[in-house]
């Protein structure tokens, strides 16, 4: 089985719905939300994908995505529920509409409950989704949910303070866009389209993350470029500080960048010139 689809109905009141509203707050601070659902369909093992879709009088399409965490434990009737874990879910208003989808995926219907989808309607129901679902703008080399197969990634649950796109802004716009510990810079090095891009870090250890916790990305969170980030966290649980990485840096190996203005390349430049006529001359 490659993918199933879920229906959620917003005119219905059901308790074994999820709240819209917590999944989403779930999977922004998460990456993730799990949910229930009693679903009548063969047996379903993990890893499946999941499409979400409204099935609304009003508001039908497709909402978002999910894995199978478990296996079906039995039909709806005996209670059995199926356990998803929903990794993206578009904001109410935001679906891609039921005609878009039929008009790229033949064969495609929003039947109510549970259905197993072809693999041909699936491989079509993924590029729908890759070209109309939002990318990650602070991390892109991370693929959007649904996008690829779960077989071809690893999950991985990481600090959401990190994943956070308002702290990341706000972190940005306090320390810049350079590195912490190495002091490169995107822009500096790719231009344009490396401007305003860095990774952000959690500084705080793992064991102070009390239920009280409040972030404040000014203090809490320091830009760090991905190979100095992926250094601080190779101790757990309390990672690398800024300041043991600078000390772990081989100074043999490492030079302080800088940038160079239009005024001082061309006082290079000159100076090269006279050098070299100066040493042409003798």
């Amino acid at each position: 089985m490659t993918a199933i689809m879920l229906g959620w109905n917003p005119d219905l009141r059901e308790g074994w719905q999820f709240v819209y509203s917590a999944v989403q707050d779930a999977v922004h601070n998460a990456g993730f939300a799990s949910v229930r659902w009693p679903v009548t369909v063969p047996p379903v093992p993990p890893g499946t994908d999941v499409w979400l879709v409204l099935q609304g009088a009003n508001e039908r399409g497709l909402l978002g995505h999910g894995i199978v965490v478990s296996d079906c434990l039995g039909p709806a009737d005996d209670g059995g529920p199926l356990a998803v874990d929903v990794d993206l879910l578009l904001p109410r208003g935001e679906h891609i509409p039921e005609a878009m989808l039929s008009g790229r995926v033949p064969g495609f219907l929003l039947d109510d409950g549970a259905t197993v989808l072809t693999v041909d309607q699936a491989q079509l129901l993924r590029a729908v989704w890759a070209d109309y679902a939002p990318s990650s703008q602070s991390h892109p080399v991370d693929p959007t949910a649904g996008t690829l197969p779960a077989s071809a990634l690893l999950r991985s649950r990481v600090n959401r303070y990190e994943r956070d796109p308002e702290a990341h802004r706000q972190s940005i716009a306090h320390h810049g866009s350079s590195c912490a510990v190495c002091r490169f810079n995107f822009e500096e090095t790719y231009g344009s389209l490396g401007a305003g891009f860095i990774e952000v870090h959690h500084i705080v250890p793992g064991p102070e993350l009390t239920p009280d916790y409040a972030l404040d990305p000014l203090t809490d969170l320091v830009p760090l470029c991905a190979n100095c980030h992926a250094m601080a966290h190779m101790r757990t649980p309390e990672p690398y500080s800024p300041a043991e990485l600078r000390r772990l840096i081989r100074p043999s190996i490492h030079l302080e960048g800088s940038v160079v203005g239009p005024v001082e390349a061309r006082a290079q430049e000159d100076a090269v010139r006279i050098l070299g006529a100066t040493l042409t001359d003798k």
